[in-house]
């Protein structure tokens, strides 16, 4: 448990789902639609969540804004429009004393793909080619835009990224030299080499666009009894606005936060009952009775393995009293780096709106009468989990 609580008073995302908070629970909210689409990427077709049209034009705008921006990947621009949203919805001044932890897990994938290829094919390298495809390119570039004058950091933790940034702004503000951090992840892995490493990996979706009955769904993230892997790729931006007490303005509280990586059988997979997530769900618990949550926001990556592992720590854990399972997956993909703060935004509504959002192919699942606290998981290669007990504020 945490020495005092901590405030998320601002969240900002942009998705498949929308732009704004009442877009993204309109989306969730929509019974049994999801919101991935089939599109051609490099030279095939596969299923992927992309960014609604409206906000393409609008980060096209914000490219074509400044000379510089034009050189920029996505994963920074979709990083600096989500985080002048943000800053807004907080009400922090622009130049004011914050720190900033924006991460990813792949970062500036296209711009480095372009600049690669350009090497093989004429044998010399871009002036730029360094230093606008670094992992620290997306918190330093929001921080310009936003003239910060707090501590930036950048990191790469793959699929638990937003939420490890969530833990290093919740250690810098417990340890007293800061009282305000924007966090979150941003992901552009809508490339050829992307969607082709994860295929590699045997975990893409082929589910077929004339699939009938329960397979109209591409990504069946915690249908614990498909038979194929189901992985679908989206881009997209999530930042939450944390500050030190329980603020007026909050949406939500931090409770608790765990962490752990367990050693590693296999360099992409976690054990059966899934260790990690017991320990980091543990840690966030602190002295509270796991009875005392009423949801769990789920990885649950839409994998035959991931999304079992992850229910069996879940059971483990919880023993005969399960709390309401969910994840937002099968509905806007797997967004990497974004995804843990996607899961946060969801929990965060849920609390806010007093309204489970359950998945259409899980069955028999209890709702609960109230939303008072919420856990949200992520894990990433590795076997890094990250567990954030929110409650309402």
């Amino acid at each position: 448990m945490l020495k005092e609580p901590i405030s998320i008073t601002a969240l900002s995302s942009i998705s498949a789902l929308g732009e704004t908070q009442g877009e993204v629970w309109q989306a969730y909210s929509s019974k049994d639609e999801h919101f991935l689409s089939e599109a051609n990427i490099g030279e095939q077709k596969v299923w992927v969540s992309q960014l609604l049209e409206s906000v393409k034009l609008k980060i096209e705008d914000l490219r074509q804004s400044d000379t510089k921006y034009k050189l920029l990947d996505d994963s920074v621009l979709f990083a600096i429009y989500a985080a002048r949203k943000a800053m807004a919805h907080a009400g922090w001044a622009e130049g004011s004393q914050f720190g900033i932890n924006i991460g990813s897990s792949r970062g500036a994938t296209s711009l480095f793909e372009k600049y690669h290829k350009a090497f093989l094919d004429e044998g010399k390298s871009s002036t730029l080619s360094s230093p606008t495809t670094t992992l620290g390119n997306i918190s330093s570039w929001v921080a310009h835009d936003l003239k910060s004058k707090g501590p930036e950091i950048s990191h790469s933790i793959t699929c638990s990224t937003a939420l490890h940034a969530v833990l290093n702004a919740v250690a810098w503000i417990q340890s007293g030299m800061t009282d305000k951090f924007l966090v979150g992840g941003s992901e552009a892995p809508l490339t050829p080499f992307t969607i082709a490493q994860m295929q590699a990996l045997k975990v893409y979706s082929k589910m077929s666009s004339r699939a009938q009955s329960r397979e109209i769904f591409p990504c069946l993230a915690m249908d614990l009894n498909k038979h194929q892997n189901t992985m679908v790729l989206g881009e997209a931006a999530g930042l939450a606005c944390l500050e030190k007490g329980e603020k007026a303005n909050a949406l939500a509280v931090i409770e608790g936060i765990g962490y752990a990586t367990e050693p590693l059988e296999h360099s992409v997979s976690i054990s059966t009952d899934a260790q990690c997530f017991q320990d980091s769900m543990k840690m966030a618990l602190g002295n509270l009775d796991p009875s005392e949550v009423d949801a769990v926001v789920m990885h649950a990556p839409g994998t035959i393995k991931g999304d079992q592992t992850e229910f069996n720590a879940i059971q483990k854990l919880f023993c005969n009293k399960l709390p309401f399972l969910t994840t937002n997956k099968w509905k806007v993909g797997h967004t990497f780096g974004a995804s843990g703060l996607l899961s946060l935004e969801m929990a965060v509504l849920m609390l806010n709106h007093q309204r489970p959002i359950p998945i259409p192919f899980v069955p028999n699942e209890v709702f609960p009468k109230t939303i008072e606290k919420v856990m949200v998981n992520a894990v990433g290669f590795g076997g890094n989990a990250v567990s954030i007990l929110l409650s309402k504020r």
